[in-house]
């Protein structure tokens, strides 16, 4: 078995992998490697032919394909290492890594330090117990994406959507465009999933039913979905009987969720968030172990890819100091506790020596929509330490809150922040 040794070994080459790898040359790693399980570097940004990418990063609203490019070039003109058609087997807690490579068979990396930027998954139809047949014509919708984006096949021709992540509204329109018709979205929650300009965008710009306190309760079909069953939900997201109805359709498309893909991540031992599903992360998007960092949506799920690239930059750079051997944050920690209104805080730990050095932003969710002005606090203890003022909060979308330098000496000493949202 061949082995290879570098400075930063990055796993996945999505917007986190390209965006962590280049800052980490950037910042003096010289050995930086890129591996890729596909033949392609960009991750999902491939299949991703909308717009919207790359508002902040390059001032443009780009595709999919236009934003990885611009990040691939740069990987490029930086003469990084890339392996692609290259399969991560294991990873342990010494950050030595095993794969297999189409071009070198299998390897063994042994890096100073390890980026993890695996991206996520959709939840698919076995984690949601829908009753019914099992024929064809079920999908996720990432899935479909890449049918009709890349492969060039339409899965279908009349469509129920299940979920308002923004992958199946961005779908719903899509399909529309192909020619198809999308019966109808449904919504389990009382509130969107996704984005509210996707709602837009994509949902009512086509005039394509959106029925919320609604689930699939059935599929129906043998060879071939022939038809769903929805019912509307109780507060307690039950069907409520006597609310059937059936939508005949040859597909369904599960648009319900992403989760972190964090595999190597638990392998590597890492200790994980039961609330994002990834791993618990410091400013600098270090985990628990020596030397092993996490890039974009292994850390959490982000809506917005600027954010994922930005993160990511966080934790390339971090990875090359500990490479080269910089002086990394040391001393006590200040833990980051989510309060009332807010579902997880990311990173969930605080260097207040890594603070006197750059200000610090913070990532979270709130747990329910609330469509009026709300503060945004940051407490120690009873007394709040930072407040940001915000028009209204929804689940969809990530708030940020910048911890400023000045307030590295109130932290010293502290060992737990709290963070809520209150009207």
């Amino acid at each position: 078995m061949k082995s290879i040794s570098c400075d930063v070994l990055v796993v996945g080459s999505g917007p986190a992998g390209l965006a962590a790898a280049l800052e980490a040359r950037q910042t003096g790693a010289q050995e930086v490697l890129l591996l890729e399980r596909n033949d392609e570097l960009g991750g999902i940004l491939q299949q991703c032919i909308h717009t919207g990418f790359g508002l902040r990063e390059f001032g443009q609203d780009l595709s999919g394909p236009e934003y990885a490019w611009r990040w691939i070039d740069q990987v490029h003109d930086a003469g990084l290492q890339v392996l692609s058609e290259t399969m991560v087997l294991s990873v342990d807690a010494t950050r030595r890594v095993v794969a297999t490579s189409k071009a070198l068979g299998m390897i063994e990396i042994l890096p100073r330090a390890l980026v993890l930027a695996m991206g996520c998954r959709e939840r698919p139809r076995g984690a949601l117990a829908i009753p019914g047949t099992r024929p064809a014509g079920v999908y996720t919708a990432g899935t479909a994406q890449r049918l009709v984006n890349i492969d060039g096949y339409m899965p279908g021709n009349r469509f129920v959507i299940l979920g308002s992540g923004d992958i199946g509204m961005i779908m719903a329109r899509r399909l529309t465009l192909e020619g198809a018709e999308v019966a109808a979205v449904c919504e389990i929650l009382p509130y969107l999933s996704g984005l509210r300009r996707n709602l837009v965008q994509c949902i009512r710009d086509y005039d394509i039913p959106l029925h919320l306190c609604t689930t699939v309760t059935e599929v129906r079909g043998q060879d071939r979905v022939t038809s769903v069953v929805v019912s509307g939900v109780d507060a307690d997201r039950r069907p409520l009987p006597g609310t059937e109805r059936e939508i005949p359709c040859d597909t369904l498309l599960l648009s319900v969720g992403l989760v972190p893909e964090n595999e190597l991540t638990r392998m590597a031992g890492a200790s994980m968030d039961a609330v994002t599903g990834g791993p618990r992360v410091n400013e600098g998007y270090a985990t628990d172990i020596p030397g092993i960092f996490a890039a974009g949506n292994v850390v959490h799920v982000y809506d917005l890819v600027d954010d994922v690239s930005q993160a990511a930059r966080i934790a390339g750079r971090s990875a090359a100091r500990y490479a080269c051997s910089t002086q990394a944050p040391t001393g006590p920690t200040v833990r980051l506790v989510a309060g009332e209104n807010v579902r997880a805080v990311v990173p969930q730990l605080v260097h207040p020596a890594a603070l006197e050095q750059e200000s610090i932003a913070l990532h979270m969710r709130v747990r329910t929509p609330i469509e009026a002005p709300v503060n945004l606090d940051l407490r120690l203890g009873e007394r709040t330490l930072l407040s940001r003022r915000f028009r209204y909060v929804r689940p969809a979308e990530m708030l940020t809150l910048t911890l400023p330098q000045r307030l590295a000496g109130e932290l010293a000493g502290a060992t737990e922040l709290s963070v809520h949202v209150r009207t």
